[in-house]
């Protein structure tokens, strides 16, 4: 491989702005950066692996490291939060980095001695890479995306020339600036995909973020309550209760999801989530199936959940879910300067209505007769009620004892069948 000694700066120049201009025009990170390693080996640099790690806005990591290498292409490693995560970045380049206060380090691996005990050293070493320079460069203030660390290593004897040092220090801003960027963007994408779910934040990263923009939409409606959740609160310290809670939304969001729908809104000890319909005039209704199969297998998990926390002496929390179906309004609803991007309308406040009935019945799970229409699965009539609110009578629908669901309710608990003439009201 020829020494970069040679490398114009004109060629440079036109690495750097490729680099720009790719990071301006899309935000396929990896894709980027692979482009832009290829091409500074291509001029004559001897890089055998460059990466990126930078602290996220996440859930569930709290930072990623991105990794180019020649040869072998692009590679992502996440962290997790809590101690493993923890543990896992303090024993890093970048974490030892932090820890001695330093912004850069370079370590001469093929000479072994005068390099920390880190895991990552020791397996580049063993890789073949001879020297390893690593940057740190902080961003703006004011957020958990504090900066990146930057590596570049090579596995030519001797490893990097001092002018070879210098060329990379000096792409180093353009790298942090490019980086920067593209992790702002995907910070926007996840924030609003956490908070608001993955359709609404893309439509308001799309720009429908006023109030008023609305959508009407056919949906299948899921609506699910943990019963007993205020006495449990009540009497149990707040935040084990919170972590209780997070477990059985854990476990009853999952399958919706997996089943294409899309939790809108928690409702305090519960959820309202829906499933698009997409032609709302057939009666094969793949959204329907879907909520249905949802709700069977959150009950399913949640019965499961409540079993395992008898045996851990912990307090269950039942579910209810609540099947409808209907049109919804789907869009921007609140102040000038502060907005919820939700679900409303008349089939949301008639399954809020019919989730009453559950306790009362002694069913977890009820499906509206709009919802019953559009499902094959056999059911069986609970009775017609009166909901408050809502013009007429509903008819309710429960399970066939074939397609029951667990429940850790008490066997032989629950009120029989209404008559049908036995309407009742239902408060709110």
């Amino acid at each position: 491989m020829a020494i970069t000694d040679s490398i114009s700066d004109s060629t440079l120049r036109c690495i750097e702005a490729r680099l720009i201009a790719r990071a301006t025009e899309s935000d396929d990170g990896e894709a980027i950066v692979a482009e832009f390693c290829e091409a500074l080996v291509a001029a004559g640099l001897p890089l055998w692996r460059l990466s990126l790690a930078v602290p996220v806005i996440d859930p569930v990591f709290r930072g990623v490291s991105i990794a180019w290498r020649r040869g072998q292409g692009m590679a992502l490693f996440p962290t997790v939060h809590g101690p493993e995560g923890e543990d896992t970045f303090y024993r890093s380049p970048v974490g030892w980095l932090r820890a001695n206060d330093l912004a850069f380090v370079r370590w001469r691996l093929e000479r072994s001695n005068g390099c920390p005990d880190l895991p990552l050293l020791g397996e580049l070493r063993q890789a073949g890479a001879t020297d390893y320079l690593l940057h740190a460069v902080a961003f703006a203030p004011g957020s958990a995306m504090e900066g990146v660390g930057i590596s570049f290593a090579t596995d030519r004897p001797g490893g990097f020339t001092e002018m070879e040092q210098a060329m990379v220090a000096g792409l180093v801003p353009v790298i942090a600036l490019v980086t920067a960027k593209l992790s702002l963007s995907h910070t926007m994408r996840e924030m609003l995909s956490t908070y608001l779910g993955p359709a609404p934040g893309a439509r308001v990263l799309a720009g429908e973020m006023r109030r008023g923009q609305s959508t009407v939409v056919h949906a299948a409606i899921l609506l699910a309550d943990l019963r007993g959740f205020t006495a449990v609160a009540d009497r149990d310290d707040p935040l084990k209760v919170v972590g209780w809670l997070d477990e059985h939304f854990d476990a009853l969001g999952e399958p919706v999801q997996r089943h294409g729908g899309e939790i809108s809104k928690f409702l305090g000890d519960g959820f309202l989530a829906v499933f698009p319909v997409f032609e709302p005039d057939a009666l094969a209704c793949p959204a329907c199936a879907g909520a249905l199969d949802a709700a069977r297998e959150a009950l399913a998990r949640n019965a499961g959940l409540n079993a395992s926390r008898r045996r851990s002496g912990l307090p269950p929390l039942e579910a209810d879910i609540v099947l409808h179906y209907g049109r919804v309004v789907s869009g921007n609803v609140g102040t000038d300067r502060r907005l919820d991007f939700t679900v409303i309308g008349r089939a949301v406040n008639e399954a809020s209505r019919i989730e009453r009935l559950c306790d009362e019945l002694g069913r977890p799970l009820l499906l509206s007769d709009a919802f019953a229409r559009r499902c094959s699965t056999p059911l069986v009539a609970v009775g017609e009620f009166a909901l408050r609110g809502v013009g007429r009578k509903q008819r309710i629908w429960g399970l066939s004892a074939e397609a029951a669901v667990p429940s850790e309710r008490t066997a032989g608990e629950g009120a029989p069948e209404p008559a049908q003439d036995a309407a009742r009201e239902v408060s709110a």
